[in-house]
């Protein structure tokens, strides 16, 4: 709910927990005055304390009051060069060489429902879902509008944001930073949480307490990366799971980022987050606008539980555009790790026979099958079928696969090229270049100018080809290299800072056009596994391969980071083989399936290779993942351990919406002398009802089972698992 107080110029913004308000003061400077738990109403301002602090200059309205500076007041939408010297939120570069902003006040518009971004991911929400609210800003003496958006659904506690900058002067404007979302706070005793790691091993979380200065994490990469993800928390020092203060920040952006903390000199702290200003500019000619990526917050005074079951419901019904949104999505076997590069028709035929006999639904051709694609060094760019590897071509295998009742799918690379193929033969120019520098290579490829249409254009015909040649169920798309020598032939020198913030927007273009003409298949994002798992490539594809990690003990932590922000229902996860590719761990078939089933499940490995009692054992996996479905994927997440302490087991739950069912599991450790028993606490069950465990005929209650807890049976070997299933009686 939105309430404009016309006369106070009090704007609130209620959530069925939450309350976010603003205010526009005297000088029309639009104040930040409250985030956090429900209250009931009031003028929150009354917190704001003017003095005469040195060295933080008074705007030249205030007159000689030296007790109003923009430099201690919390502001909704930070500026730069005009008096305040922390953290800006937009930063102009005038016609005349200057560089500042000064945001006044002008008006606001409310709507039902949520508002667009053209050619941008964002939530959305019907009119009996959400409401928008628009504030209008202006920079007079620049000529700069700038319109603040407030997205509110209401049921979710989630407020989303976004900025619109529009030049309504006559000579051009360089925009060279244009935050999302600015939040301030009247105190700064709070721990920063953010989501760090590698390829191989990330969104590990890791925490903080704030101190003086800037703390930052970013991306930088052209992709939001392996290293740090575009989700970040603020709490109180002693939040954990189920109490405690704390804020969510999601940036819906799959390109370079930034969010970033500081704590000033008087004990107040700012977060702003948004496209990483550096080698960003973006030039404004007279009427034209910038849009900013979208960022969402939620806000929960019950813990970092709360506050992901919250972005999780929130994902689930308004970011998610899906063809199994309404049914359940096939389990998948991928050849990748069963064959590399090396296979043919009847290889990958006899791997899906193999596949159906267990089950499974969906078989997968990864990397190899197109163009003169032999190793890594070679064909990306030609997507037409190889067929010397495969006679006949996608006609004659997809046929075979659909008679062995399998549906079929393709993995693709699009934004790459290898400069051994056709493509770049005939078009060396297409690719991110600096002129009189030969270009880095990553992984054998270079990257194509996805700002350029003509570019774009070319490689969704040769996709059109080959996704209208055969039924196509589900497509791979992947991305194994960062960008590096940003430079675009079709940008003239004074706008290439815009090259990497087009570039994501031509990756957005091509994903929209495939989901438009082709809106049956099940699109999963991949760059090296999660190094650009973020809400905005979320919008376009709803699940995305988690890492590259398949390790069942290694993804205990990367699926527990990443569940802070996105539902299990979008993480990529499948059981390979042992001794792990990545890192040589053997663990039992069954607790790969228990880490597995936890995600979007599939299978990666050779079949052909398992013994009898394995293939029994992947086909109650297999089994067990269809009957819990929609308890895993649409089910509340709880978190019962953390697999970065000390616990003997981590374990998690899925809780059906009425509480009548329950999917617990757990995963030990190695083994250690002498272990003792560990008592398991479920959560979010319902503490009147009874439940069975496994079909057994012993009942407990809810609160006994929350309260007191369950006794899980002893370690007796590395790696040790459990699932138990609670049905209400």
């Amino acid at each position: 709910m939105i309430i404009h107080d016309e006369q106070n110029r009090l704007f609130t913004l209620r959530t069925r927990n939450t309350v976010y308000q603003m205010k526009v003061d005297c000088y029309k400077v639009l104040l930040h005055t409250y985030y956090g738990s429900y209250i009931e109403s009031g003028d929150l301002s009354r917190l704001i304390r003017c003095a005469d602090y040195s060295f933080s200059p008074n705007p030249n309205e205030a007159g000689m009051d030296r007790t109003y500076s923009l430099d201690v007041m919390p502001q909704e939408y930070s500026t730069c060069g005009v008096g305040d010297f922390r953290l800006p939120s937009i930063e102009l570069e005038l016609p005349n060489g200057s560089r500042s902003a000064d945001l006044r006040y002008l008006g606001y518009d409310l709507q039902k429902g949520k508002y667009t971004l053209p050619g941008l991911p964002a939530f959305y929400g019907t009119e009996e879902e959400a409401e928008t609210l628009v504030i209008h800003m202006e920079d007079a003496a620049a000529g700069v509008a700038v319109e603040l958006y407030f997205g509110v659904f209401e049921e979710l506690d989630l407020i989303t944001r976004a900025v619109k900058v529009v030049n309504k002067g006559n000579e051009p404007v360089r925009l060279c930073r244009c935050a999302s979302l600015c939040l301030d706070f009247l105190r700064c005793d709070m721990d920063f949480i953010t989501f760090n790691g590698h390829h191989l091993m990330e969104r590990c979380l890791e925490r903080g307490p704030l101190r003086s200065g800037i703390q930052s994490v970013g991306s930088i990469r052209g992709a939001s990366s392996h290293q740090h993800n575009p989700f970040v928390m603020l709490c109180d020092r002693n939040t954990d799971e189920d109490t405690g203060l704390c804020y969510g920040a999601m940036l819906l952006y799959s390109g370079n980022f930034e969010a970033a903390v500081e704590c000033s000199q008087y004990e107040s702290s700012r977060l702003v987050m948004g496209i990483h200003p550096s080698h960003f500019c973006w030039t404004l000619a007279h009427g034209e606008a910038f849009t900013s990526p979208e960022a969402a917050l939620v806000c929960s005074s019950e813990g970092f539980g709360q506050m992901s079951r919250q972005f999780h419901r929130s994902i689930i019904k308004h970011l998610l555009r899906e063809p199994y949104a309404h049914k359940r999505k096939p389990v998948l076997i991928n050849n990748w790790e069963a064959t590399y590069f090396d296979f043919t028709t009847d290889k990958l035929v006899d791997i899906a026979k193999e596949a159906a006999k267990m089950g499974m639904e969906l078989f997968v051709m990864d990397d190899g099958w197109f163009g003169s694609r032999n190793d890594d060094n070679s064909g990306l760019g030609d997507w037409w079928v190889n067929e010397e590897k495969l006679p006949g071509g996608l006609e004659k295998l997809v046929s075979r696969i659909n008679d062995a009742g399998m549906v079929f799918g393709i993995w693709v690379e699009p934004e790459m090229v290898n400069e051994n193929s056709n493509l770049y033969r005939e078009h060396p120019d297409w690719v991110l270049r600096i002129p009189g520098r030969n270009p880095a290579r990553g992984r054998g490829q270079l990257v194509l100018d996805f700002s350029r249409k003509e570019i774009r254009d070319y490689i969704y015909g040769q996709l059109q080809a080959v996704f209208s040649s055969v039924p196509i169920a589900y497509i791979k798309w992947d991305m194994n290299r960062s960008l590096t020598d940003v430079w675009s032939a079709a940008l003239p020198a004074q706008r290439q800072g815009e090259v990497y913030h087009r570039y994501v927007l031509g990756v957005y273009d091509l994903l929209e056009r495939i989901r438009r003409d082709y809106p049956q298949i099940l699109i999963e994002g991949c760059c090296g596994g999660g190094g650009r798992f973020d809400g905005g490539m979320l919008y376009y594809t709803p699940q995305i391969w988690c890492s590259d990690d398949s390790d069942a003990i290694d993804r205990l932590r990367i699926q527990y980071g990443t569940s802070f922000c996105y539902p299990p229902c979008t993480m990529g996860a499948h059981v390979s083989a042992v001794p792990n590719e990545q890192n040589g761990r053997i663990t039992p078939l069954k607790t790969r399936g228990i880490v597995a089933m936890s995600g979007a499940f599939g299978y990666e490995m050779d079949l052909g290779k398992c013994t009898e009692e394995e293939k029994d054992e992947i086909r109650r996996q297999v089994e067990c993942y269809k009957e819990h479905y929609e308890l895993i994927c649409r089910g509340d997440y709880y978190r019962l351990s953390n697999p970065f302490g000390e616990d003997l087991f981590t374990a998690w739950e899925h809780v059906a919406e009425d509480k009548r069912e329950a999917l617990v599991s757990a995963v030990a450790g190695s083994r250690r002398p002498a272990s003792p028993f560990v008592r398991l606490r479920l959560k979010g069950l319902s503490p009147s009802l009874e439940y069975c465990i496994n079909g057994e005929e012993e009942v407990y209650s809810g609160s006994t089972l929350m309260h007191a807890g369950y006794l899980l049976p002893a370690i007796k070997e590395d790696y040790q698992s459990i699932q138990l299933y609670l049905k209400a009686k």
